[in-house]
């Protein structure tokens, strides 16, 4: 199987520009405005008119950056676009139509159609269910239609506004025209910080500490192998036909409530599994990472100083906070043969360089519920190929001598919600995660309830291999799935 090419690397950090809402915003906005004035931009007068004009929206692209009005949050952007109306009465109507058109030609056809159909050969027809996706998704991404109509037609508005103002030479903002503008602007951001302030509640408690509850000993397994089954939804996977999976779990311990972290993106959830601290700490606050690298230790830091190996199979979004400890794999393939080749590779790297720690990420899953949406049969589908090629690869494991003292922890990074699979905001079906251990030294049969927090697999990892937990870990260590000998 390829590894991801230096490429593809940079062509998924661009695409996480227009991918990811927040910097989306300001793309969208700025490109629409240049399309529909483009016949006139070669007038010296209407260019400068132009570029005064955008920086009288710059205020509003700041706080809609900062702000992102999560779930149903952003039925509440209506209000600012409303207050507007009444105070401009301005209805830039053929804009409004131009940029909707946009807005739809890129999530539907280009994105759910095109970019699917060339990256995982999702049906050309894809355009005929991933519309309705689009207006149901609620998470942290372009295509949350709901957060982001307002956002765009509000900032069009005001831009086209004071652009005619301008080029008209009608404007005077040192008088009422400016206090009206600044009034505005600071109504949104007084409307938006209460909003977060006393709305927004439910996001994840943080541990406050760090990881205390068990003194590090010798190491307990030889080997961990972590398998993610990236954005497997836990009641989906209740749902589905998983006979290995479901073995593994009842002869192990099974932890129902495992909670992911905010936002729930998949370069956020596994940096904040593998260095055991959430996003304020570690610094990875989206999938799209404006600085390279963690800001702390991870797993892997720490098995290397006990001269032991870590590797994280994984697309090439890791790269951007794990660096050099990731091996990648090209997500530019059918989607059908994705985790097939993925499990390939990960019998290769067990075989050629036989780390201590090997972490191994399935992409097929979470694919099709942002191409397909997570309520449908092929969803259910890829759950199960998921676990048919896991059982190939533990019996291969077994086969070659690696599973003696090994521990497998099974998991999902993060849920996800309906529309296009999304994920980020903790809407429903993204928060839980299933999760398991299974091993010699994991208790068999045994249940936890009480709720738990994937920032404890790098300091649980660390204790069943003998290592120090990484410098920021907070996540206790989930004692209660170890079986100690008298």
């Amino acid at each position: 199987m390829k590894q991801a090419s230096s490429f593809e690397k940079v062509a998924a950090r661009c695409w996480n520009l227009l991918n990811e809402g927040k910097p989306f915003t300001p793309i969208f906005v700025t490109g629409t405005m240049l399309l529909f004035y483009f016949g006139q931009l070669g007038s010296g007068s209407f260019l400068q008119a132009f570029a005064f004009s955008f920086l009288l929206v710059l205020p509003l692209l700041a706080m809609y950056f900062i702000y992102d009005f999560p779930l149903f949050l952003r039925n509440y952007l209506w209000i600012p676009f409303i207050v507007y109306l009444i105070m401009w009465k301005e209805t830039p109507i053929s804009l409004w139509l131009f940029s909707l058109g946009l807005y739809f030609f890129f999530t539907v056809f280009f994105w759910g159609t095109l970019y699917y159909h060339l990256r995982i050969g999702t049906s050309w027809l894809n355009f005929t269910r991933f519309w309705k996706l689009v207006l149901k998704n609620s998470d942290s991404t372009s295509g949350n239609a709901q957060e982001q109509l307002p956002k765009f037609l509000l900032i069009l508005s005001i831009w086209a506004y004071y652009l005619h103002q301008f080029n008209d030479e009608r404007v005077q903002l040192a008088g009422s025209e400016g206090m009206k503008l600044i009034g505005f602007y600071l109504f949104v951001l007084l409307f938006s910080f209460i909003l977060h302030r006393y709305l927004f509640d439910w996001k994840p408690k943080v541990i406050a500490t760090y990881t205390n509850n068990v003194e590090p000993e010798k190491a307990l397994s030889d080997k961990v192998v972590v398998l993610v089954v990236d954005g497997m939804r836990k009641e989906r996977f209740e749902e589905a036909n998983t006979p290995f999976l479901d073995g593994l779990r009842r002869n192990g311990t099974d932890f129902s409530q495992m909670e992911t972290v905010y936002p729930a993106r998949t370069v956020v959830c596994f940096s904040s599994m593998f260095t055991g601290t959430y996003p304020f700490e570690h610094g990875i606050k989206s999938n799209m990472v404006w600085k390279l690298g963690i800001k702390v230790e991870s797993i892997f830091d720490s098995l290397r100083k006990v001269n032991k190996k870590g590797r994280l199979l994984g697309i090439a979004h890791l790269v951007d906070s794990m660096g050099d400890d990731v091996e990648t794999v090209t997500a530019v393939m059918h989607n059908d043969v994705a985790d097939r080749n993925i499990i390939e590779r990960a019998k290769n790297i067990m075989s050629e360089q036989d780390p201590d720690l090997l972490v191994v990420q399935l992409i097929s899953t979470d694919q099709t519920g942002h191409s397909r949406g997570v309520l449908y049969d092929e969803y259910i589908q890829k759950i199960e190929e998921a676990d048919a090629l896991l059982k190939e690869y533990v019996e291969w494991l077994e086969q070659e001598g690696k599973m003696k003292n090994t521990t497998l922890i099974v998991c999902a990074d993060h849920g996800q919600a309906d529309g296009i699979g999304g994920h980020g905001h903790l809407d429903e079906g993204e928060r839980y995660v299933p999760f398991f251990m299974h091993g010699p030294n994991i208790k068999k049969g045994h249940v936890v309830n009480e709720k738990q927090s994937l920032v404890s697999v790098a300091p649980t990892i660390s204790y069943l291999m003998g290592a120090p937990y990484p410098s920021h870990s907070r996540g206790p260590v989930l004692t209660e799935a170890i079986r100690k000998e008298e």
